[in-house]
C-alpha cells in the first residue's frame, strides 16, 4: 500500500470517529430526535454534505456498527447445508462481530443510550428489519435455504444480537459491570436449551 493510500485511510479512519463522537455528545445532551446532521457537522466543523459521504443517517453515524453487521453476515457463506448448520455458522460471526463491535466503538455509550433514548430503540428496529431482509434474501437466493427456513435463521441471528446487546445495556444503565461477550455466549447457550428435549 503506497503511503498516499495509507495516509487517505488515516485520514478516513479519523473523520469517522470524529463524527460517531459528535453524534454520540449530541444525542447524549439533547436527544436523537432533537439531533440534527446539521448540528453533527457544525460540531465537527465540515459541511453537511461531508457527514453524508461517510454516512446515510444521524442513526447510522451512532452505530456505524449495524451496517457492519448486515454487510459482513450477508456476505457469510457456510458449508453447511442444514438451517441447524447454517444458523451456527452465523451465531459464530455474530460473535467474532460482537466482540470487535465491543472493542472498537463507543458501545457503552451506545448501549447506555438504547436504555434512555426510545427514538434509539427504533432506529435499531429498522436496522434489524434491514438485517433479517438482507440476510433472508442472501440465504435464498444463493439457494442455502427455502424462504421460510431462511426468514427464521434470519429472525434467530438478529433476536441474539438484540438480546446479548440489550442485556449488556441494561448492566451499563443499573451499573452493573458485565462482560458483553460472555451475555453473548449466555445467550447462544440459553438458545440452544429452548430447543432441546426434555
Amino acid at each position: 500500500m503506497s503511503r498516499a493510500v495509507g495516509i487517505r485511510e488515516e485520514h478516513r479512519a479519523q473523520m469517522l470517529r470524529e463524527i460517531q463522537s459528535a453524534a454520540l455528545d449530541l444525542v447524549e445532551k439533547q436527544g436523537l430526535d432533537a439531533t440534527t446532521i446539521g448540528d453533527i457537522a457544525a460540531r465537527v466543523g465540515i459541511s453537511e454534505r461531508t457527514v453524508f459521504r461517510y454516512y446515510e443517517s444521524k442513526e447510522h453515524a451512532l452505530m456505524p456498527g449495524q451496517q457492519s453487521l448486515i454487510d459482513t453476515l450477508v456476505g457469510s457463506e457456510s458449508a453447511h447445508s442444514s438451517s441447524a448448520g447454517i444458523l451456527g455458522d452465523l451465531l459464530a460471526v455474530c460473535r467474532d462481530l460482537f466482540a470487535k463491535e465491543v472493542e472498537q466503538s463507543d458501545f457503552r455509550r451506545i448501549s447506555r443510550l438504547m436504555v434512555r433514548e426510545p427514538a434509539m430503540t427504533r432506529a435499531v428496529i429498522r436496522q434489524e428489519r434491514a438485517l433479517v431482509d438482507a440476510l433472508s434474501t442472501a440465504l435464498v437466493e444463493r439457494g442455502q435455504l427455502e424462504s421460510i427456513q431462511a426468514l427464521l435463521v434470519a429472525e434467530v441471528v438478529t433476536a441474539a444480537w438484540r438480546v446479548a446487546w440489550q442485556s449488556f445495556a441494561r448492566n451499563e444503565f443499573d451499573g452493573v459491570d458485565s462482560d458483553p461477550v460472555e451475555l453473548f455466549e449466555k445467550t447462544i447457550s440459553e438458545l440452544g436449551k429452548l430447543f432441546q428435549a426434555d
